[in-house]
């Protein structure tokens, strides 16, 4: 399993290191909020763009689309049923526990995972650009309606046009689509910000850990562990389900939605709950909580599918 466990190490130490420096203070106060503001608005744009620039579309419309939209719906739509209806949390803070029920780890966790376990690296396309192209705009959209109050339906659908994540998507599809790259002297700028993000965002997470309550307590407590839930262990069996049954799949590919869809929680969800300031401390827990449960659901998976 060095996969599993390569892929959880590395961003263990860098969580680590950023923990470690909030512990020290020598960055001061505030430092999580700066550095998730700087990979939100700068580095993940640029990564974005360069990411959805050079994928090869027709490794993202295959079956595995097809499961990994069930999965994620099916979960999100759970989470946002129970939190809207039964505890009456307001839209933004369901939409950030929705992205924490189904928005996967696929590049930190998902790549090393599909490079050491399924051998190929391939399997992890169509839940990245899933991800960056559809969910990430959508709940955009929702947090920028929710938080921003009510507006004219002209400012609704411009708002989320405006987000810089989405604009970097959109970017970087429009240049995939037309086969137009810009020259290796203008990319070499926008890779060098693009390379911030991952550990912008891991530093900012484990920042954010120093001084933190028990993970799973306190008000939100039964909204994390939904969501822990549904992301380790719903979301994987949905996968399963439709892979095997609904769709017939050969095994191998079966294996492979399954193992990405047992990925835990992404840490690029704390980054957008901080940019929106609603439900920062569920997504911090679900994070953290299902990186550890995801380690022996990942482990189990692959042994009982190999």
């Amino acid at each position: 399993m060095p996969g599993v466990l390569t892929g959880f190490a590395v961003i263990g130490a860098v969580i680590g290191v950023g923990y470690l420096v909030g512990r020290l203070g020598v960055l001061g106060p505030g430092a999580s909020t700066v550095l998730s503001r700087v990979a939100f608005f700068v580095a993940t744009p640029a990564l974005l763009f360069d990411t959805v620039a050079h994928a090869d579309l027709r490794e993202v419309f295959s079956a595995a689309l097809v499961v990994t939209v069930a999965g994620t719906t099916v979960v999100a739509t759970v989470f946002v049923l129970v939190a809207r209806l039964l505890w009456r949390r307001p839209a933004a803070e369901a939409t950030i526990g929705a992205l924490t029920s189904s928005y996967v780890n696929a590049a930190n966790i998902g790549i090393p995972v599909a490079v050491y376990v399924l051998g190929d690296a391939s399997f992890i396309a169509p839940v990245i650009m899933f991800q960056l192209v559809v969910m990430a705009p959508v709940a955009f959209a929702v947090l920028d309606t929710a938080v921003g109050g009510r507006r004219s339906v002209a400012r609704s659908v411009v708002a989320p046009l405006a987000n810089p994540v989405t604009v970097g998507c959109a970017l970087g599809l429009a240049v995939n689509l037309t086969g137009w790259l810009p020259p290796e002297p203008a990319l070499r700028p926008v890779e060098l910000v693009a390379a911030m993000a991952v550990p912008a965002a891991l530093l900012s997470y484990g920042l954010s850990l120093h001084g933190a309550p028990r993970p799973g307590s306190g008000d939100t407590g039964r909204d994390v562990w939904l969501a822990v839930a549904l992301k380790t262990l719903a979301q994987p069996v949905v996968a399963y389900l439709v892979a095997r049954y609904a769709l017939g799949l050969p095994q191998p590919t079966v294996l492979a939605c399954t193992v990405t869809a047992a990925l835990p929680t992404a840490q690029n969800v704390f980054v957008y709950a901080v940019r929106y300031d609603r439900g920062v401390v569920l997504a911090r827990d679900a994070v953290l909580l299902s990186t550890v449960a995801a380690v022996p659901v990942l482990i189990g998976v692959a042994v009982l599918g190999s």
